[in-house]
């Protein structure tokens, strides 16, 4: 495994592709050509000063995991919480670290669904290892991005922690909009005529909601680091970022106001929903009400004279059974313009 990793200098790793996505030394700005091992590249960095190693990886495993555990000293804790991954965003210091759990999210608008992965980084006086799990990770086009500004890739470890917590949070933002058309959507539908396409859209407005909260579960608990990150002094932060990291934040700030938001304007239009399916519901009970009433009494006239009595109105005349019939039908159109007035109709 070791000789494995060292081979990875600035490219993508042929034999571990699964897990290290790329390690790379960073010179004044630009990325460099360095040792292919990570103690010799890290001491280099340290002895410089103005070089840091930045390395990726890809759902680690602990044995994968243990060689660049002992190399940069990172706290066991933390790796744990990396390698395990289900982790709340979150900040934490350690003595030779810093420890930042970010949760990247992704909308798949053909299947209605929030996709949430983990991102970890590790950050301390001259290195980034970054542990990514599942989809959605903004990291191959911020690495692009920063290799392109460095100016920005100066300030070292902060400027990666600054960068990826900014594609993450913009990515909040673009979902949010994305749910917001969706559910504008959805919104239409509750509000069109009932019919079979729209039996089902309580369903549909829980499984929103799911997603919603899904997405809430990765955007509120980042408010407390980001604020950590703009406030206060932290190790290995460089005190002229905070200015960014109050950025960051006020755009989190903006993509939490939009998902509660959604989550309010979700359960208006639930309860707009199911107080439209009351309506129609008594509509229809007051309609098969007014039917019932127009059969009943013909029913109960017919049921009458199909007694066996003698002593009946007309029951001798000619002329009785169609005027029992005339009676019959004069009856009911009489109740169905009296139901129509009243519009139960």
């Amino acid at each position: 495994m070791r000789a494995s990793l060292r081979r990875a200098t600035g490219a993508r790793e042929v034999e571990n592709a699964r897990v290290i996505v790329d390690f790379a030394l960073y010179r004044d700005g630009r990325r460099a050509e360095g040792p292919a091992d990570f103690s010799d590249a890290l001491d280099l960095a340290r002895a410089e000063g103005n070089a840091f190693l930045w390395v990726g990886l890809h759902e680690p495993t602990e044995h994968e995991f243990s060689l660049v555990t002992s190399e940069f000293g990172l706290h066991p804790l933390a790796v744990e919480d990396a390698l395990k991954a289900h982790q709340r965003p979150k900040l934490e210091v350690y003595a030779d670290s810093l420890f930042v759990v970010l949760k990247p999210v992704v909308y798949d608008d053909d299947a209605d669904t929030v996709t949430t992965g983990e991102l970890m980084l590790f950050l301390g006086d001259c290195f980034v290892v970054t542990v990514r799990h599942g989809e959605g990770s903004p990291l191959a086009g911020v690495r692009i991005r920063l290799e392109k500004e460095p100016e920005l890739l100066r300030r070292g470890p902060t400027a990666v922690l600054y960068a990826v917590g900014d594609a993450v949070v913009d990515q909040y933002t673009e979902v949010a909009a994305l749910l917001q058309d969706d559910l504008n959507e959805l919104e239409t539908e509750v509000f069109a005529p009932l019919g079979a396409d729209n039996r089902n859209i309580a369903m549909r407005i829980y499984g929103f909601k799911r997603q919603v909260v899904e997405f809430r579960r990765a955007t509120v608990p980042l408010a407390d680091p980001v604020a950590r990150l703009a406030g206060t002094s932290l190790p290995f932060v460089d005190e002229a970022a905070r200015p960014f990291f109050r950025d960051v934040g006020d755009h989190l700030a903006r993509a939490n106001e939009a998902v509660e938001a959604l989550d309010r304007l979700l359960s208006d239009i639930l309860s707009a929903h199911l107080a439209q399916m009351g309506v129609q519901q008594n509509d229809d009970m007051r309609k098969i009400s007014a039917w019932a009433a127009m059969a009943a009494v013909p029913t109960m006239i017919a049921g009458v004279y199909g007694m066996n009595f003698e002593h009946m109105p007309e029951l001798r005349q000619p002329w009785g059974y169609p005027a029992v019939v005339a009676l019959m039908a004069g009856v009911v159109l009489g109740l169905h313009r009296w139901f129509k007035r009243k519009g139960w109709l």
